[in-house]
């Protein structure tokens, strides 16, 4: 796979990824909650593990393609800012339209 392909793939991956939290009931789109709803709390908890996943497969893509660079914390910010601005479509999604019905 080309590094074009690797790089928005990866983005893609992200772009579900923040969403994911939004998009469902369940803890991490797998373990059922009681209750049914699940807190604000609980969705922000799911983001950030969410950051670390997708994080962790960059890493891994940046490895397989060759060395992999130390990043200061500038990175990790500008990343973090993305990661939560990939995910306000889902925040619009579950908290900021009304539904009708």
């Amino acid at each position: 796979m080309s590094q074009t392909a690797v790089i928005w793939t990866l983005i893609l991956l992200a772009l579900v990824a923040a969403n994911l939290p939004f998009a469902n009931q369940r803890l991490m789109a797998v373990v059922p909650l009681r209750g049914g709803a699940k807190p604000l709390a609980w969705r922000l908890v799911e983001l950030v593990l969410c950051y670390f996943i997708v994080g962790g497969i960059g890493l891994l893509l940046e490895q397989r393609a060759g060395q992999i660079y130390s990043q200061g914390w500038e990175f990790y910010a500008i990343t973090a800012a993305l990661f939560l601005t990939l995910a306000f479509p889902g925040f619009v999604y579950r908290y900021l339209l009304r539904r009708r019905g």
